[in-house]
């Protein structure tokens, strides 16, 4: 008897879940980024974490950049040049756990940083639904359509471009609400 009855919780907590969703499944999402210089990538990835609550990681080089602002941006340009992918840090999680994953990426000469293009092309992303988001300073270049390229067997939707300072700064040049309008464009995705 006691087994029948841990089957019916079970089947009574499924069922709480799917009335308090509407019926439906929720579905899971991790938020990836990587971010360097002022941490805008980061500031937008943890926006969408904050109104989603979802798992949210960051990618960081084995060999972390090194030297002056001038200097990682050489270093950067030279990466992206010659298709380098730097060696990223093992990922304290299980890509396949999660239904959708937004991943975010600064412009690095007119693409995605190296170290974001090391993560997808590690990936399989077979049946899942890709977020790609990207930050810039005005030149938003080729980044959304090179990491729809790299997201093969994926479903990409709701990409955003978010602007910032021309100036390698901080300020936020995409208005709040096309900000929040993505938001809410992802949170209907779950």
């Amino acid at each position: 008897m006691k087994k029948k009855s841990k089957a019916l919780d079970l089947e009574l907590t499924s069922s709480s879940i799917l009335i308090e969703t509407g019926g439906k499944k929720m579905k899971k999402l991790l938020i990836i980024y990587y971010s360097w210089s002022n941490g805008n990538t980061e500031r937008i990835a943890k926006m969408l974490q904050s109104e989603t609550d979802s798992d949210i990681l960051k990618i960081d080089t084995v060999v972390p950049y090194s030297g002056s602002y001038d200097d990682v941006v050489n270093q950067g340009q030279n990466e992206v040049q010659r298709g380098y992918e730097p060696e990223i840090k093992p990922l304290d999680i299980n890509i396949a756990d999660y239904d959708v994953i937004a991943v975010g990426t600064p412009t690095w000469w007119y693409t995605m940083a190296p170290a974001v293009k090391t993560f997808l092309h590690q990936q399989d992303f077979t049946g899942k639904t890709i977020v790609p988001f990207m930050t810039n300073g005005g030149w938003p270049g080729h980044v959304i359509k090179d990491m729809k390229a790299a997201c093969k067997g994926a479903n990409v939707v709701c990409d955003m471009q978010i602007q910032f300072d021309s100036t390698g700064g901080s300020n936020l040049e995409t208005p709040q609400e096309q900000i929040n309008e993505w938001i809410q464009s992802v949170k209907n995705l779950l």
